[in-house]
């Protein structure tokens, strides 16, 4: 098997360096699987490349201003290289030391929806954490997508068509479509990412406006 991980990044200065260095540690923590990292700069007017180019990242541009069309085009990307399996993150999240690790201990399978947990919580009121914890199922067999934590195999990716070119959501329409054609998705707490608490969005209607609206 081989891995290919897209992070897509829009002007993402601020964090992509803690990304870049968690994704580097889990992929140190893996053996015997060749891995891919790469970094769908969409749009970016800050010094996101000056960053990926001094991880020694492989990156592509583009100027979609589109999450779901970035994360496609890296996808595809990837595809010509070889990979097999594809894991995605975001730029504004770091993935646990055993992230790709806990991927692999749950083959075979098609799909893997994996958590997220918040950086930072003192910037919520004590209703917004509230409301947030009781919502969250940190379990296994939980029901949450999030295109920070998703992984797929390539087959399952291209029977189903691809991320769609929206700016939002692409991920829970990806496991719909997934669903519709009787993939095998694994909804684990094992795998695990860190995203930003951030409550101004660089998607509309993501995590930000989840938070913002609680």
């Amino acid at each position: 098997m081989k891995i290919g991980i897209v992070i897509p990044a829009h002007n993402e200065e601020q964090y992509l360096p803690t990304c870049l260095q968690s994704v580097q540690r889990a992929i140190q923590e893996l053996r015997d699987y060749h891995v891919e990292v790469l970094v769908v700069l969409d749009s970016c007017m800050d010094q996101s490349r000056s960053i990926v180019q001094e991880y020694q990242v492989n990156w592509i541009e583009c100027n979609y201003a589109c999450v779901g069309k970035a994360r496609d085009l890296g996808i595809r990307y990837l595809i010509t290289q070889g990979v097999t399996w594809i894991a995605c993150t975001d730029a504004d999240s770091h993935v646990n030391p055993d992230w790709l690790v806990c991927q692999m201990q749950h083959q075979p399978t098609d799909a893997i929806c994996g958590i997220v947990m918040l950086d930072d919580f003192s910037h919520l009121s004590m209703l917004k954490k509230q409301r947030y914890l009781s919502h969250y199922q940190d379990q296994m067999n939980h029901q949450h997508i999030h295109g920070a934590n998703l992984s797929f195999t390539v087959d399952a990716y291209i029977q189903a068509g691809g991320f769609e070119p929206t700016p939002c959501h692409e991920d829970v329409l990806l496991i719909q479509k997934f669903i519709k054609q009787y993939c095998h998705i694994t909804w684990s707490n094992l795998v695990r990412v860190t995203t930003s608490s951030r409550l101004i969005a660089r998607a509309p209607q993501g995590l930000s406006h989840f938070l913002n609206e609680l």
